[in-house]
């Protein structure tokens, strides 16, 4: 059965709007209305998407959410009641709301392919246009990329972490709805292998699962009768949860009742690493060596990697997957790095903030990843002019929007494969969990110094 995926969901009660322009902070509006009085509104501009570092003591960061960027791009309109409420509330003047009406954004934006590693430095999204449509979309890409990278980055982790074993995504019930469906697909793209929340696998056909919670058990009159219910409606292959009473009855009971075919068991609390030996050793003993052992309970990369020995089948991680494990937000910044000369026709100028804490780099950058013979990356090297890429270099930046159009949109499945051949190309120790340096340096090609 195909599942059908839709880019545009239909707005239900209670639901936002189709367009995404309000999905941002006033300032963008106040500096377009000034930008507009001044004259700067036309003028030619480059933003760049990056970040000065990484959360603190890990080695690289995974790009996601460019696909749902791109598609919020694409709605991002002013219609009647956007305008009618900007006017109203004197947010903006008349000639700003005119040009709000007619918004299309029909510049040019490049970006690392979804999936791929990033390092300090790394000019993850390019957008280049004029500075009234460049800067109206700060706020939300900011929104998207730093919320989906900090889900895919830590995602990324608990998958090196758990060595092949699947993980299931099941944090719907501790973050925002929408942002329950968002950390779904960025855990997708980093290699969970499914989701828990429907609502993912509708709109990007991410591959969902989810069986019954300890209310299941409880509101049977006897755990036998529970297991047997489940069992008569979705077949021996499923997944009983064993610890609302005692986990050794538990198991015992679900082998009998299953006729010693029962797909898998769940562990949701007390000590994972003995009770998961002891079930293992009950379930052999009990003549259910195929059944497979699925433990939850607040695990995050570290406790995951800890079960390393523990002869489990696969885990399910919420809360410390929906938060980022510890780093909420990727850090990501939206700056202007280039304007076009007042004084020489169809030449950028660099531009940067000189402020102390936060300098920038002006300019508008490209990369390549530069690896060895073997095909291991060695650094990330940005320029200010297009590269020369040698023959075991890799070229980082592809077209996303052309003249306005999407020219680059990628889906899960194409994201999820480009993330498996850029951590392919990391050297081994950008696997560990240790807190450390990035990976590889970023090195800008100029001056040779290190960001």
């Amino acid at each position: 059965m195909t599942i059908p995926v839709n880019h545009q969901p239909p707005p239900g009660p209670g639901t936002a709007p189709l367009g995404t322009a309000l999905l941002t902070d006033q300032y963008e509006l106040t500096m377009l209305q000034a930008s507009l009085r001044s004259g700067a509104a036309d003028r030619r501009a480059v933003f760049e998407v990056f970040a000065r570092h990484l959360p603190h003591g890990r080695r690289y960061g995974v790009v996601a959410g460019t696909g749902r960027l791109l598609d919020a791009i694409e709605r991002f309109r002013f219609g009647p009641a956007d305008l009618e409420f900007l006017g109203g509330a004197g947010i903006v003047d008349e000639p700003t709301l005119a040009f709000l009406e007619s918004y299309r954004f029909s510049g040019n934006i490049w970006g690392y392919s979804e999936g791929d590693c990033y390092f300090p430095g790394s000019p993850i999204l390019v957008v280049e246009g004029t500075f009234a449509e460049a800067v109206l979309l700060e706020t939300m890409s900011l929104s998207i990329l730093n919320h989906d990278c900090a889900i895919a980055s830590a995602a990324s982790r608990m998958v090196n972490a758990a060595g092949g074993r699947p993980l299931i995504e099941m944090g719907s019930r501790r973050t925002h709805e929408r942002a329950a469906v968002a950390s779904a697909r960025a855990a997708y793209i980093a290699g969970f292998t499914s989701t828990s929340n429907l609502r993912a696998r509708y709109e990007f056909g991410i591959p969902s699962a989810g069986t019954s919670a300890h209310a299941f058990t409880l509101i049977h009159d006897s755990e036998r009768h529970a297991f047997a219910s489940q069992l008569e409606s979705l077949g021996k292959g499923t997944t009983l949860l064993v610890d609302t009473y005692d986990v050794a009855r538990a198991v015992r009971t679900a082998v009998e009742v299953s006729g010693g075919e029962l797909g898998a068991i769940r562990i949701d609390s007390g000590d994972l690493p003995v009770l998961a030996r002891q079930v293992r050793d009950l379930l052999d003993e009990l003549g259910a060596t195929k059944t497979r052992i699925t433990l939850t309970g607040d695990l995050d990369e570290y406790s995951i990697a800890a079960l390393a020995a523990v002869p489990v089948n696969g885990y399910g991680v919420g809360t410390s997957l929906v938060t980022g494990s510890g780093a909420p937000t990727a850090a990501l910044v939206y700056k202007l790095v280039a304007r076009a000369s007042a004084s020489e026709e169809g030449v950028m100028e660099p531009v940067a903030k000189r402020s102390v804490g936060k300098p920038g780099r002006g300019g508008r950058k490209w990369a390549v990843r530069h690896r060895d013979q073997q095909g291991t990356a060695l650094s990330e090297r940005v320029s200010l002019s297009p590269p020369e890429p040698g023959p075991l270099d890799r070229e980082l930046l592809v077209p996303l929007v052309k003249d306005g159009e999407m020219v680059g949109r990628a889906g899960a499945e194409e994201a999820r494969a480009q993330h498996r051949a850029a951590l392919a190309e990391l050297p081994p120790y950008a696997l560990q969990l240790s807190r450390g340096y990035p990976a590889i340096p970023t090195v800008f090609d100029p001056n040779g110094d290190e960001v």
